[in-house]
């Protein structure tokens, strides 16, 4: 097991943590600072999410380095991340835009019977629902 790790390799590490760093901060500014909920996902889906990968691709890398075999911990991490994040984001935001009526209102049209949330349904499709459930009980 050896330590020494040589110079560019250090390089590539260290800018890893650094693009990775700074792109942790502008995503957490973003989630804080954006005004609506809307615009607040693209901080942590985005930005955050690429940090967190430059820096578990970076801790892959120094690992590799001075143990002499790659660790793929942390590649397991950053793949279940990508997929995470984004479905994660999704869901919130057609929860969002389910629950806020005024927001779906703004929302341009669709060009089909189907509003933008597909989990929200037209009122003849609660009625049918409603009488549905009335069925059963």
């Amino acid at each position: 097991m050896t330590n020494d790790m040589p110079f560019w390799l250090e390089l590539i590490v260290s800018a890893l943590l650094i693009v990775g760093a700074f792109f942790l901060i502008v995503g957490s500014i973003g989630l804080a600072k954006l005004p609506d909920m809307m615009r607040r996902l693209h901080g942590p889906t985005k930005a955050t999410t690429l940090g967190i990968g430059a820096i578990l691709v970076a801790s892959m890398i120094h690992a590799g380095a001075t143990r002499g075999y790659l660790s793929y911990h942390e590649l397991l991490i950053t793949l279940f991340l990508f997929l995470a994040a984004p479905i994660t984001a999704y869901m919130i935001a057609k929860a969002h835009i389910l629950c806020d009526r005024a927001t779906e209102a703004e929302l341009t049209p669709t060009g089909t019977d189907a509003p933008w949330s597909t989990l929200s349904s037209t009122e003849e499709e609660e009625k049918a629902a409603a009488e549905e459930t009335a069925e059963r009980a």
